[in-house]
């Protein structure tokens, strides 16, 4: 199975958006793949079975208020890429960056706040330090 092909989501996230262009260039620009697009949403995915859709709000809707606050998305970043690399990309496209920085329950992660506020975790494991 290639990674675009099609498969059932036992989980997935949608994001509601003001700007589905600006967040889909944002999400790409990190490292997410365009599985689909259409006038309504625009389906990324990270990896398999790691998938995001992107919805667009409504023409004259308003969402008052922070998006995403409360939530951390969270990606396994494998080997190909680097959450430094992650974090510069992340920077370079103006977006908030925390990390990476290594956690007591045994991984490294980089939270990114994307241009609507929701907040993304990668995550790669870290070795486990005996006291």
């Amino acid at each position: 199975m290639t990674p675009d092909e099609p498969y059932l989501m036992p989980s997935h996230v949608r994001l509601l958006v003001s700007d589905t262009a600006r967040a889909t260039a944002f999400y790409e620009s990190l490292g997410f793949s365009c599985v689909n697009r259409d006038g309504v949403f625009v389906h990324l995915r990270w990896a398999r079975y790691a998938d995001v859709f992107l919805v667009g709000m409504p023409s004259g809707a308003e969402l008052p208020g922070q998006r995403g606050l409360g939530v951390l998305l969270c990606f396994h970043v494998g080997e190909e890429v680097s959450l430094e690399d992650l974090a510069d990309r992340a920077k370079a496209l103006g977006a908030a960056v925390d990390g990476p920085r290594s956690q007591p329950w045994f991984t490294r992660e980089l939270v990114v706040t994307d241009p609507e506020g929701y907040k993304l975790a990668f995550v790669t494991p870290s070795e486990r330090v005996e006291a």
